[in-house]
C-alpha cells in the first residue's frame, strides 16, 4: 500500500508513504474531506532527522490497528515542519498552551476549520512508563468529538483567541536604550556554567545567537565577563562529543551538561550559525583554534551537505542501521586495528576506554587541553598534534566505509541563507576564496531556482522542484546574507538583490497597524491566526533578522525608510525585549547595531 505522500517533495513525508495510515499532505483535499465528513484532523508534524519521530512512526504509524482507528475517526495529515514552518509555529504554540511543553513529533487534533483542540508530542502505541497509549488517546478524542462536540468547539475557539492575542506587538513609548541588552547580559551571567560553558544545565543546546551577541558586546564594552562566557563555551563545545572530531561539524545538542553525549543528528542551521560564531571569535579574540573549528565545520558542509547545483542540504540523521550514534562511536579495538602503535596516545587524548562513555562505546572528545595531554604523554605539543591529526584522517577514512546516517536532501532558503552568510564571512576573514566561491554559487542557486512563476522567492527545493512561497525569515535571512556577500566581494549585484528582497519584505510582510512583520506574506492561505516571529528558536527569529537587515541597509545606503522600519520593529517589540531579553538575542543584535 502506498498513500498520498509518495509524490511529495519532502524526504520526511516520503518516509511515510508506505505506512498503512491513509496520510494526506497538508492541502485542500484533506481539509475538504474533513469538512465534508465532519471529522477532526489528526495533524502529525515532524522532520527527517528527528529520532522520536522515527520511534513513533515504527510503533504507531506502521501498526495496522492504529491505522484503522485513524481511518475510522479522523483525516490524517502529515507535515514536515521544515517545509511548513508556519504550521509548525502556529500549532506548536497551541500544544504548548495545552500541555505546558512541546517537541517533535507533534501530534495535534484540529476541527475541520483547522482550530486546535487537543495535542501532545510523542505517545507510545500502547500505554507504558506512565504515558497514555496513542490508541487510548485516539479513542478518547474520537469519543469527545462524537459526544461532547460543543465543548470541544468552545475549547478550540478559546485556544484560537489566545493564539491571536499572544504576540500582538505594541510600542509602549519606552526609549530604545541599552536596558534590554544589559538585562540579557545579567541573565546570562546568572545562568552561565563556569566549568563547562553554556547556560543552564542539561540538556544543552549550542547558544550560537547569544554567543555572537556577547562577542559584539565585548567588542563594544570590553567587559571581560562577556569574553569569558563566550570563550569558555566555545572551547568546551569544540572539545566535547557534540563536535565531530573526525569529520568536522556539530551535532544538534548535548544530553548532559558537559557537551559529551550528543543527540547525533547534524543540522545545517547549527553548523552555519556556529561556524559564524567561531569566525567572529577568531576575529575578535585572535585565537587560531577558533579559525580551525570554523574551517572544519564549513568543510564538513561543503563535503557532505552540498548539492551539485550549489545549494546545501538540510540535515543528517542521528541513526544509522537503526541505532542512534552508531556511525560516530568507537571501541579501543577498532581504533587499535586502524592506528596500530599510535592507538594508545590517540585513545588517551580522545577519552577512549574499554568501559566506554556511551552505551559501551566511545564518543571521541578531548578530555584535557592539548598542552596538558602532551605533558601526560611526554610529548611536545606540536609533535602530539601532528600525530593526532594523522590519526583522525585514518579513522575518518575507516568511518567513511560504515553505513552513513540518512540525509535530508531538501534545500531550504532560510537555512541556506545562514550558511551563505558564514561562508561569505569566512572568505573575507580567512582569506580563502573557496568559501567566497561557494557562497556566491549558493546565492545564485537560490535566486534562480527558488523562484515561483511570478518571480516570488520560494521556501524549499528538492531534485529540481521548488515549492511554498517564502516566509519572513527566507526574505530577511537571504537579504542579510547577500549584504554580507556584497561586503566581501564588492559586487554590486549582491547589494541590488538584497535591496530588492528588503523592498518585497516591506511590501508583503509588514504589519502597518501594530508594527513589525508577520511570518507569512499578505496573500498566504488562511490559517486560524497570522503569527509574528519575534523569539529565537534554534534559528534567529524572522523579526530579529528583519530588524538587523533594515538597520544594516539603512546605514549602508543612507535610506531613512529602512532606518524607520527598523526602529518601528524594535519599538513594536520593545516590551518583549524588556520582559524576555534572552529569548530574543537576534532582535537584541539589531538593537545593538541600531544603538551603535
Amino acid at each position: 500500500m502506498v498513500n498520498r505522500l509518495a509524490d511529495e517533495l519532502s524526504p520526511y513525508l516520503r518516509q511515510h508513504a508506505g505506512n498503512p495510515v491513509e496520510w494526506f499532505p497538508w492541502g485542500s483535499e484533506a481539509i475538504a474531506l474533513a469538512r465534508r465528513e465532519q471529522k477532526p484532523i489528526f495533524l502529525s508534524i515532524g522532520y527527517a532527522a528527528c529520532h522520536w519521530c522515527h520511534v513513533m512512526a515504527h510503533e504507531s504509524f506502521e501498526d495496522a490497528a492504529i491505522a484503522r482507528q485513524l481511518a475510522e475517526g479522523f483525516v490524517s495529515v502529515k507535515v514536515d515542519r521544515e517545509e511548513r514552518p508556519d504550521l509548525d509555529q502556529l500549532y506548536m504554540e497551541a500544544v504548548q498552551m495545552m500541555t505546558g511543553h512541546g517537541g517533535w513529533p507533534m501530534s495535534v487534533f484540529l476541527t475541520p476549520e483547522l482550530e486546535p483542540f487537543f495535542g501532545g508530542t510523542y505517545w507510545p502505541a500502547q500505554a507504558k512508563r506512565g504515558m497514555p497509549g496513542f490508541d487510548d488517546v485516539l479513542r478518547a478524542v474520537a469519543a469527545a468529538w462524537r459526544e461532547r462536540r460543543p465543548a470541544v468547539l468552545a475549547q478550540a475557539a478559546e485556544i484560537v483567541r489566545l493564539l491571536r492575542e499572544s504576540d500582538l506587538a505594541a510600542d509602549d513609548g519606552a526609549p530604545l536604550d541599552d536596558g534590554p541588552l544589559l538585562a540579557a547580559e545579567r541573565a546570562w551571567r546568572q545562568t552561565f556554567d563556569p566549568r563547562h560553558g553554556g547556560f543552564g544545565g542539561a540538556p544543552k543546546f549550542p547558544p550560537a545567537i547569544a554567543l555572537a551577541l556577547l562577542l559584539r558586546r565585548w567588542r563594544r564594552l570590553r567587559d571581560d565577563s562577556l569574553r569569558e562566557m563566550t570563550a569558555t563555551t566555545l572551547d568546551a563545545m569544540a572539545a566535547g562529543g557534540i563536535y565531530d572530531h573526525l569529520g568536522g561539524g556539530f551535532h544538534r545538542y548535548s544530553v548532559d551538561d558537559r557537551w559529551l553525549v550528543p543527540h547525533f543528528e547534524k543540522m545545517l542551521y547549527d553548523n552555519a550559525l556556529l561556524a559564524g560564531c567561531y569566525l567572529e571569535a577568531h576575529e575578535a579574540l585572535g585565537e587560531p583554534r577558533y579559525a580551525t573549528v570554523a574551517r572544519e565545520t564549513l568543510d564538513y558542509v561543503l563535503r557532505d551537505l552540498s548539492d551539485s547545483q550549489g545549494g546545501f542540504y538540510s540535515s543528517e540523521d542521528a541513526d544509522s542501521e537503526g541505532v542512534e550514534g552508531r556511525f560516530y562511536v568507537w571501541t579501543p579495538a577498532e581504533i587499535g586495528a586502524a592506528l596500530g602503535p599510535a592507538a594508545g596516545a590517540f585513545c588517551k587524548a580522545y577519552d577512549v576506554t574499554a568501559a566506554g562513555n556511551f552505551e559501551g562505546h566511545n564518543i571521541l572528545n578531548l578530555a584535557h587541553p592539548m598542552q596538558v595531554c602532551a605533558r601526560m604523554l611526554d610529548r611536545r605539543p606540536d609533535e602530539l598534534e601532528a600525530e593526532l591529526t594523522a590519526g583522525r584522517a585514518t579513522l575518518r577514512a575507516v568511518r567513511d566505509r560504515r553505513v552513513r546516517p540518512g540525509r535530508d536532501d531538501k534545500v531550504l532558503t532560510n537555512w541556506n541563507a545562514l550558511m551563505i552568510e558564514s561562508l561569505a564571512r569566512a572568505g573575507r576573514t580567512l582569506g580563502d576564496e573557496r568559501y567566497t566561491a561557494a557562497a556566491e554559487r549558493a546565492a545564485d542557486f537560490l535566486l534562480t531556482q527558488l523562484r515561483g512563476p511570478d518571480g516570488r522567492l520560494l521556501h524549499c527545493w528538492r531534485a529540481g522542484r521548488a515549492k511554498v512561497n517564502g516566509f519572513l525569515d527566507d526574505y530577511a535571512g537571504l537579504a542579510n546574507a547577500l549584504l554580507t556577500l556584497y561586503e566581501t566581494t564588492a559586487a554590486a549585484r549582491w547589494l541590488d538583490a538584497a535591496t530588492a528582497l528588503a523592498d518585497e519584505l516591506l511590501a508583503r510582510f509588514a504589519d502597518r497597524q501594530g508594527g513589525g512583520f508577520f511570518f507569512t506574506p499578505d496573500d498566504h492561505e488562511p490559517l486560524p491566526a497570522r503569527k509574528k516571529d519575534a523569539l529565537d528558536s534554534s534559528t534567529p527569529s524572522g523579526n530579529g533578522l528583519a530588524a538587523t537587515l533594515l538597520v544594516r541597509l539603512g546605514q549602508r545606503l543612507g535610506r531613512d525608510d529602512y532606518r524607520q522600519a527598523a526602529e518601528g520593529t524594535l519599538r513594536a517589540f520593545g516590551p518583549l525585549l524588556r520582559q524576555m531579553p534572552v529569548a530574543a538575542a537576534q532582535m537584541l543584535t539589531a538593537l545593538d547595531m541600531y544603538r551603535g
